[in-house]
């Protein structure tokens, strides 16, 4: 058995979200979201499962942050409730919300955790939904204002932000799916919402640097997914171009180089008649390029030429695949392919894998340990890839694990396990799992074990 020593300084941690496991939807001065609002229409979640409880994080947070110390956790990502800072959206600030992420954020540095803040984790405020949400420019707007106050409020606690989370999720599973909240099915919609998000990334970029605290850096997290071709036919190879450009270069290419990919752009107005691209939006993106590029990252997907005239590229089950509980292929290498990827054609961007997990049932439970085998080697293999990686020079900073607890799964509800502890979600009691002990000593070690 060897080993496969990281950098020091790298930065081990685990990640949450403010929906998924905080509960207390009703209580501290909290605002309605679009995941409130959503998850209580009958038919969006199995049995109607919403958030309104999760794992009851934001009474247990103390007991939460002393799981991570005892994982030994470097950092913790979180992600911010915008409903219960700012329950309108914007205007009045309720203090008793904002009181609870400076309680968690010194509960974290008094335990040697370094908080990593996301600013939006998909729970739009319900009120600027109301007023046509992220299909509403003056929301970017909104969320510039949202940005400077938790900028302001915390900049001396937080050095590491995010500002949006997978904004092709929240665009498109959310606006052409259908899936996720707000719930609509219309990709023009879709289209634009992605344009506003980014820009309401950019313009908390710039804000946060007029307001420069120091040694903080602020960054995007994207879901990447290599897109492979089912074949060599040609059809099938321009699909994987149209895939990679719809998920990928699509966020990729705005984000780090302020222009959106032209032949997407094309395919895009040509089909769809979006984005509106308003004059300026392109030099405010352009300009305020992130410090660092968060990479969420689970698998791949195998596509071929579409054979109906509604959609882009067709999607193949690999039927024969190890498979995660959510039916997503194992497949490690394409950590190391999007890693590789973004290094060689974006340049000079450091990276974090800011997601990095999968689902089992978890039903096995030996001493007091849940046995979550598949779950260990499947963050062994990828963390493997993620090592070689930056043998190869690709400047990878750190690595957080999804997630720190098992939580409200979104469209899934409960059904789906993703935590390094098991949530009892009737007694809300914390059980490691063995997944836990492993990254525990992962960490411990900084390096990881291989035979």
């Amino acid at each position: 058995m060897g080993e496969l020593v990281f950098p020091e300084g790298f930065l081990w941690g685990s990640a949450t979200a403010s929906y998924q496991i905080e509960g207390a939807a009703r209580e501290g001065g909290r605002g309605e979201s679009i995941w409130d609002r959503f998850s209580h229409t009958p038919g969006r979640t199995p049995g109607g499962e919403t958030g309104d409880v999760a794992c009851d994080h934001y009474h247990r947070y103390r007991d939460d942050v002393g799981l991570m110390k005892k994982l030994g956790l470097a950092a913790y990502r979180f992600s911010v409730s915008w409903p219960r800072i700012l329950p309108e959206g914007r205007g009045e600030v309720n203090q008793e919300g904002l009181d609870f992420y400076r309680f968690l954020i010194d509960e974290l540095l008094g335990n040697g955790i370094q908080p990593v803040v996301t600013l939006y984790h998909w729970d739009l405020p319900q009120r600027l939904q109301d007023r046509g949400g992220w299909l509403n420019r003056d929301t970017a707007r909104c969320f510039g204002e949202y940005a400077a106050l938790l900028f302001d409020t915390l900049h001396d606690r937080v050095n590491l932000w995010i500002t949006v989370n997978e904004p092709w999720v929240a665009a498109f599973v959310g606006h052409e799916e259908g899936r996720h909240a707000p719930g609509l099915s219309d990709r023009t919609s879709a289209l634009q919402v992605g344009h506003h998000l980014l820009l309401a990334h950019a313009l908390a970029v710039r804000t946060y640097r007029e307001r420069a605290n120091g040694d903080g850096r602020i960054g995007i997290s994207l879901n990447l997914t290599p897109m492979h071709p089912s074949g060599e036919l040609e059809e099938d190879q321009l699909a994987a171009i149209v895939a990679d450009g719809n998920q990928n270069r699509w966020f990729l290419d705005p984000v780090l180089t302020g222009a959106y990919p032209k032949d997407m752009m094309e395919l895009n107005s040509e089909v769809f008649d979006a984005p509106s691209v308003e004059e300026g939006d392109l030099e405010i993106l352009g300009s305020n390029r992130p410090d660092f590029l968060g990479i969420n990252y689970y698998t791949r997907q195998i596509v071929r030429r579409s054979t109906t005239p509604d959609r882009l590229f067709q999607v193949i089950d690999p039927k024969e695949a190890e498979k995660t509980a959510m039916s997503w292929e194992v497949y490690p290498e394409g950590l190391y392919e999007v890693l590789r990827r973004v290094h060689r054609e974006y340049r000079d961007i450091d990276l974090y894998v800011t997601e990095n997990g999968a689902a089992y049932p978890d039903r096995q439970i030996e001493r007091g340990v849940v046995q979550d085998h598949e779950r260990v080697a499947y963050l062994q293999s990828h963390l493997q890839q993620a090592h070689r990686a930056i043998q190869e020079g690709v400047s990878l900073r750190g690595y957080f694990v999804w997630s720190l607890l098992d939580n409200f799964e979104w469209a899934h509800g409960y059904s789906m396990r993703f935590g390094l502890f098991r949530v009892d979600y009737e007694t809300q009691k914390r059980t490691w799992k063995q997944s836990g002990r492993w990254y525990r000593e992962t960490i411990k070690r900084n390096a990881l074990q291989v035979d």
